[in-house]
């Protein structure tokens, strides 16, 4: 059986590899170096003009929940982020400096990349794509089109074309509650990110024959859990500078039009608004730059006005793309030059600008839209709420998850005469859980070689937990040593060992042949030996892993013991990692066993910075010499304490 999608089989010069690579995502990017540095031939094939997605397109304030679920090449990103800006890791950056990362990468294992070239059809025998056309994506031309075949095919789209082109199933949307035993899908009518009461919805207050603000649409209310297709809503994540000397003032948009944000106007007649943060996120990045993101319920989400996104026509898209950029831009502007704004609000917006060292072949403006969520595959396996809550647990995980389960709002209608969003759920408390492999695989029926490592299979609430630029990475990488297999044992993407792909993951983290790390984590019960009072706590905020061991009242004598048990003897850096809690001691010790003898080293909590959105980090203790075996160990002890002590984590990195 010959499968074919608008596939034009006029002669064309075919280009061959073993794996080609859709969608120049950092999880693209991730899964062509690895794939190229296991020895296959690969293209990465990039619709767009810049390679890293949304890592390079403005969020470079990252999305984590727990340090602990990110390993492999993804961790390795971050490590390389820091030692740019002299950490040791880094989760906030700058765009350029994300890019020139990834670019290394491509550079380093010579990956050839295909850019400004989109799919517009594919060929598939006896559940196998053959290859796939492309055609330019800024001058279609049948001159121009190309067709690209491969042995494996991976889609790291935030849109999932390949996999849509290649027939696989596939949801968009919401599903209702009642499909996969669920409380937070469907419709969720919340409190996250809503109006206040008594917003007036209409264009003369009170009065419902003269039409509807902009921005509100005429759906009614869903009870909660309801399936629907309407899709969470997108924003731009923009990289904004506060530096006088490197920003480009913030002009009025192509069809600029002020009534637009009429409801900024009417939210700020019911709600103080004192700074520019009650509106719009502005974390901080290096350099006086921002990540702008949404915040409250009238912001830079532009709700609603997503939903045709996913399986538009690339006209369509290039439409929805345009209004977010002059939605945006004209939110930035209203804020900054309307008069019935309040000055102080109107100062500081124009503090920002565009940062001229950023997007440079872009007008200083990023070419990525956040696409929080398009196209969802229904694969081997479907990740849904029990998982992200650990009621049900993988065996065959190939990358963890550990965010919130987080949607933004949907749509925004009119609820008892009153303006209200619907859809935002933010629902954490649960430490890393596994990924199944079988998520991002299709059924086997449908197609036995291709991965889907972004557009995975997933509930519409899990994949808000999962869909994590760190995350897609760490699935990029699994995806390509997948491939890799399957290429080897000449074997379906299904039948690959999904035991030997973990193990391959653990012993090859970064895909090089160089000795991983050694972590000794709390939940290590091998690997610690305690004296005292500690307790397990579970989730404990800012911890590594699953939990931290608490001692609340501890005596000098009390200590935590990590033995990282060396199979190689030489150099190791040793870091351990440090939780900022309310009411730790802000002092501690540790005492570091080389295996022949003992050293000391003090830490006081008031020297450690935290970046980022979490409440813990890694904390450097200097470099030493281990001796094979297990006479080596490093204490987490306290003298003379003014607080509970917290023992977490130990890291050592091999030095040679």
């Amino acid at each position: 059986m010959i499968f074919l999608t608008g596939y034009c089989l006029a002669q064309q010069p075919t280009r061959k590899y073993d794996v080609v690579v859709y969608g120049g995502t950092a999880s693209g990017v991730i899964a062509a170096y690895t794939a190229k540095q296991m020895g296959k031939s690969v293209l990465l094939i990039e619709p767009g003009i810049r390679v890293g997605g949304l890592t390079t397109g403005g969020l470079g304030y990252t999305d984590i929940g727990n340090k602990y679920a990110i390993k492999g090449l993804s961790l390795d990103f971050y490590r390389k982020v820091g030692q740019h800006y002299g950490n040791f890791e880094q989760w906030i950056f700058e765009p350029h400096v994300a890019e020139n990362i990834l670019l290394a990468y491509l550079k380093k294992a010579k990956v050839s990349v295909l850019f400004s070239n989109r799919i517009r059809a594919l060929k598939k025998v006896k559940g196998r794509i053959i290859s796939i056309a492309l055609e330019n994506a800024e001058r279609s031309s049948s001159k121009t089109n190309k067709t690209i075949a491969g042995k494996e095919f991976i889609d790291c789209s935030y849109e999932g074309d390949l996999m849509a082109k290649a027939g696989v199933s596939y949801t968009v949307g919401r599903e209702d509650n009642k499909q996969y035993n669920e409380t937070y899908n469907g419709s969720q009518f919340r409190d996250k990110h809503q109006f206040p009461d008594r917003v007036d919805p209409y264009k003369i207050p009170g009065k419902p024959e003269s039409g509807l603000l902009w921005g509100i649409g005429n759906n009614q209310l869903l009870p909660d859990g309801t399936g629907n297709k309407m899709v969470q809503t997108y924003n731009i994540r923009v990289c904004l500078s506060k530096d006088p000397s490197n920003s480009i003032p913030i002009t009025k948009p192509d069809d600029y039009k002020p009534e637009r944000y009429e409801l900024l106007l009417r939210l700020m007649e019911k709600k103080s608004i004192k700074h520019i943060e009650d509106i719009m996120t502005t974390s901080e990045m290096p350099n006086h730059k921002t990540d702008i993101n949404n915040n409250g319920p009238f912001s830079t989400d532009m709700i609603g006005m997503s939903w045709n996104y996913p399986e538009g026509s690339y006209v369509d898209r290039a439409a929805i793309f345009k209004a977010h950029v002059n939605y945006t831009k004209g939110f930035f502007y209203f804020i900054g030059h309307d008069p019935r704004i309040p000055e102080y609000l109107r100062k500081e917006m124009l503090q920002y600008g565009y940062p001229k060292d950023e997007y440079l072949n872009s007008n200083h403006f990023t070419t990525q839209m956040y696409v929080r969520e398009a196209r969802r595959m229904i694969g081997e396996y479907v990740m849904t709420q029990a998982n992200c809550q650990g009621r049900e647990t993988v065996t065959d995980g190939i990358a963890m998850a550990a965010y919130t389960m987080d949607s933004h709002n949907a749509e925004r209608l009119v609820v008892n005469r009153m303006v209200k969003n619907e859809g935002d759920v933010q629902i954490g408390g649960f430490g890393p859980y596994p990924i199944s492999y079988r998520s991002i695989v299709p059924k086997s029926d449908q197609c036995n070689n291709l991965l889907v490592p972004v557009c995975l299979s997933a509930s519409h609430i899990a994949y808000g937990s999962i869909r994590m630029e760190p995350v897609f990475m760490m699935l990029g990488q699994s995806a390509a040593m997948a491939a890799c297999q399957a290429i080897d044992k000449n074997c379906s993407v299904q039948k690959v060992d999904v035991s030997e792909l973990q193990d391959q993951l653990k012993k090859n983290p970064l895909a090089d042949g160089s000795t991983p790390e050694i972590l000794v984590d709390n939940d290590d019960a091998a690997s610690i030996t305690i004296k005292g009072n500690w307790q397990r706590r579970e989730n404990f905020e800012g911890c590594y892993g699953p939990s931290a061991l608490i001692d609340e009242t501890p005596a000098n004598t009390d200590y935590v013991r990590f033995t990282p048990g060396i199979k190689k003897e030489g150099n190791y850096n040793l870091y351990a990692y440090i939780i900022k809690a309310t009411g730790a001691s802000s002092h501690f010790s540790l005492i570091i066993n080389d295996g022949s003898s003992e050293k000391n080293a003090d830490i006081n909590l008031k020297d450690v910075e935290m970046r980022g959105q979490a409440e813990g980090g890694w904390v450097a203790l200097g470099k030493y010499h281990f001796s094979l075996g297990e006479q080596g160990y490093v204490s987490i002890t306290c003298k003379n304490p003014d607080g509970m002590l917290l023992a977490d984590a130990v890291l050592f990195i091999p030095d040679w």
